[in-house]
């Protein structure tokens, strides 16, 4: 038996008023879900336990299996894991996003929590510039992907309290600042970031071209080096992941996955979706398991673009999900679960813990659902909720009945 769990961040949402109160997931043509949902069991699961953050992180880690309440520390030292940054026990990794703020009539705005998607070649140039002038024995920066970096604070830095900046996106900033023990020093070291920023010669450049700025530095989603059991001790299969984001790579790393590079792949709308799919059908010549998220549809969400999250969940749709299904056909015994990891409500442009459908597909156990399709809506009609998002991998793999 072949496992593969198909991830499109952030596709759920709720009813929007210029599609006539439908979601855009009900609104996409997506008959390659809808086939699935027709023939599979489909299902509401809670990815993201009340009073815990309303992140990829937890959702992710509830998919994978583990219980976030249990098993979460924050979210840098996931994405540590993926840049191969090796935390030492009294490291603490932050999330760092280079950010745009406007100054608006006295008050600064967040106003982009990606600086315009800024390009990994331009993000590592000014990551690595700021590790050169500000870098020491407490601090260090290390560059990631686009917009997403590192912070690691050596010694202190987790009893601060820190907001996402993709939470207040055309919000003054004052109230979100960093708080708590620590915070003085991180707001130091943020204003030191932003006055190297001012005349970077990469914001030079975005400032000629007309783009908008990477002017200020914005740390998030701290945390230690968990403590995770291994994918095979847990469940006995040995398995791959395939994602542009380090939050999920990071994850796969902590669970004894092998990451599985795909050129092309961007966490963003251009990404190449079909390359995923052919990667991860590739992957299951040596692999039990193949975990395949894609980014798109919850970066539009934030965006607020209602076109594009429809185009990139018909996109995941068509290129991923269609091909796994096509290039399964001839491969033997196969369990296929498709999933939004949380929803990103356009309205909002940040995610909710609401619970998110799902869909297991069994090739062996075919059998008209019922159904007309995946979407909220249905998922909610199955009259099947899984609270504890975490007991959602145990049942794909059937290991409890």
């Amino acid at each position: 038996m072949k496992y593969l769990i198909l991830i499109g961040d952030g596709m759920a949402d709720r009813p929007v008023k210029e599609l006539g109160g439908k979601t855009p997931l009900m609104a996409a043509r997506t008959p390659n879900m809808d086939a699935l949902a027709q023939q599979g069991e489909l299902g509401l699961v809670r990815t993201i336990p009340k009073g815990l953050p309303k992140g990829s992180e937890i959702a992710n880690l509830s998919i994978f299996g583990y219980n976030p309440k249990r098993y979460y520390t924050g979210r840098g030292p996931l994405e540590a894991a993926s840049i191969g940054i090796k935390l030492g026990p009294e490291d603490c990794a932050f999330r760092l996003n280079l950010v745009t703020l406007e100054a608006v009539k006295g008050s600064v705005i967040m106003e982009d929590y990606s600086a315009g998607h800024i390009s990994t070649e331009e993000g590592g140039a000014i990551i690595r510039d700021l590790d050169k002038k500000l870098g020491n024995s407490i601090f260090r920066f290390y560059p990631g992907v686009s917009y997403r970096h590192l912070l690691v604070w050596k010694g202190k830095g987790e009893r601060i309290k820190t907001i996402p900046p993709h939470d207040i996106t055309s919000q003054e900033i004052g109230a979100y600042l960093p708080a708590g023990d620590g915070a003085p020093e991180l707001i130091k070291l943020m204003t030191e970031t932003q006055m190297l920023l001012n005349e970077h010669p990469v914001n030079r450049t975005r400032r000629q071209e007309g783009k908008r700025e990477a002017n200020a530095t914005w740390p998030w989603g701290q945390g230690r080096a968990p403590q995770l059991p291994s994918f095979v001790e847990r469940f006995g299969l040995q398995g791959g992941v395939i994602s542009a984001v380090d939050l999920i790579k990071g994850i796969g790393i902590y669970a004894g996955l092998r990451v599985i590079t795909v050129p092309g792949a961007t966490g963003y709308l251009d990404t190449d979706y079909q390359g995923k799919a052919e990667h991860g059908l590739q992957a299951l010549e040596k692999d039990d398991l193949v975990y395949l998220h894609v980014e798109a549809p919850d970066e539009a969400s934030h965006n607020g673009d209602l076109d594009a999250k429809i185009a990139a969940i018909e996109a995941f749709d068509e290129k991923v999900v269609g091909t796994i299904c096509k290039g399964m056909e001839h491969r033997g015994d196969h369990r296929i679960m498709v999933l939004p990891d949380h929803p990103t409500p356009l309205a909002l442009k940040t995610h909710t813990d609401d619970p998110v459908p799902f869909v297991i597909y069994d090739s062996t156990k075919k059998r008209p659902s019922g159904t007309k399709g995946f979407n909220e809506q249905t998922a909610v009609e199955s009259g099947i909720v899984i609270d504890e998002g975490y007991k959602l991998m145990e049942r794909f793999l059937r290991r409890k009945p």
